[in-house]
């Protein structure tokens, strides 16, 4: 048994782990889900659904003296969520916890003498929870390709050297040369889940800057909204996105140049990735904020770049990689039982 531990924040984390899962069976192994989300209809394998930690009001002492993230004094949604996660790691007695993420989930796995692959993110990570996290668990793994320097910050050169970077992992396979469809120039937004960054004046004079390009904007609150997106990466000319791993893994995986605008997010993950995307040769243009104007000439520029060159940051080989290094892992804790 497999165990995976799923982060209840935004629809990233839950995507990335259900193509993960289904690779992970498809080598043969037995996969079970723990998160405070539902279990996705497409789920491989069995799930443990979690109480929520953060509805219990104002926390207190949620930190413990800096060295955790999210632990608050007194709180039972905490309490009932790691008993649920005890009691299913004593009856199940699984060979290995993939924890994506968690410094706690990683920590109270690992203190029950399970072997854990944590998934790492991008940004600043060099504070004391980050740091406890990163060298207890026994695997680390990332979603970016060895070639994207600089995307962790602030660590030992010892966690560092530790770090499995597996290249981006889509859901959707890696698009197949002259897929889009003919008709206008098009351009998608992708504004993430929440779409709360979303400038929506910005946006209306960026379209009425562009006539001749047909525009589709992706947001549960601004747009339109589609739970599978691949027709309409594959169909664009230029995908206008933030810097989140999943929206780029899925335009990487589209070959679909990207005007890339970083969101505001703890430990400056998305403008570290944005930083990294601009400066390593990537098929993109990097802007700070959403553009008040000069569209026509951006999306132009965009369009004449070779979306080719995403495959070596999504080459859609991640999820066999990451088969690998779990199964590695987990054969080596049994090995040493």
């Amino acid at each position: 048994m497999i165990g995976y531990y799923v982060h209840h924040h935004g629809s990233g984390h839950l995507h990335r782990s259900t193509a993960l899962a289904h690779a992970l069976v498809a080598a043969g192994e037995e996969v079970t889900g723990l998160s405070s989300l539902p279990r996705p209809a497409d789920w491989p394998g069995s799930w443990v659904d979690l109480p929520r930690d953060d509805e219990g009001g104002p926390p207190v002492a949620e930190t413990a003296g800096g060295r955790l993230h999210w632990a608050p004094l007194g709180d039972e949604g905490l309490r009932a969520r790691t008993a649920a996660v005890s009691s299913w790691i004593g009856a199940a007695a699984p060979r290995c916890v993939v924890v994506d993420v968690s410094v706690e989930v990683c920590l109270l796995v690992r203190l029950h003498g399970v072997p854990v692959v944590s998934v790492v993110l991008p940004g600043s990570r060099g504070d004391a929870a980050h740091l406890l996290g990163l060298e207890a668990a026994d695997a680390l793994v990332s979603m970016w390709p060895p070639e994207a320097h600089g995307m962790l910050r602030d660590v030992p050169d010892g966690v560092r050297a530790r770090l499995r970077p597996l290249g981006a992992l889509s859901r959707f396979p890696v698009a197949e040369p002259g897929s889009r469809r003919p008709g206008p120039r098009r351009v998608l937004v992708l504004s993430g889940t929440g779409g709360g960054d979303l400038d929506l004046a910005r946006l209306r004079r960026a379209q009425a800057e562009t006539p001749d390009w047909e525009w589709t904007v992706l947001s549960r609150t601004h747009g339109t909204w589609v739970d599978d997106p691949a027709p309409l990466l594959a169909d664009a000319d230029v995908v206008v996105t933030h810097a989140g791993q999943n929206a780029l893994a899925e335009v990487a995986s589209a070959r679909t140049p990207a005007v890339v605008v970083p969101q505001d997010r703890p430990h400056e993950e998305q403008r570290t990735t944005a930083s990294v995307l601009g400066a390593g040769g990537w098929p993109v243009l990097v802007e700070q904020t959403f553009p008040a104007d000069g569209w026509a000439a951006r999306l132009d520029a965009a369009a004449r770049l070779d979306g080719g060159a995403w495959s070596r940051w999504c080459d859609g080989e991640a999820a066999g990689r990451f088969v690998a290094v779990v199964q590695e892992t987990a054969g080596r804790w049994r090995v040493a039982s």
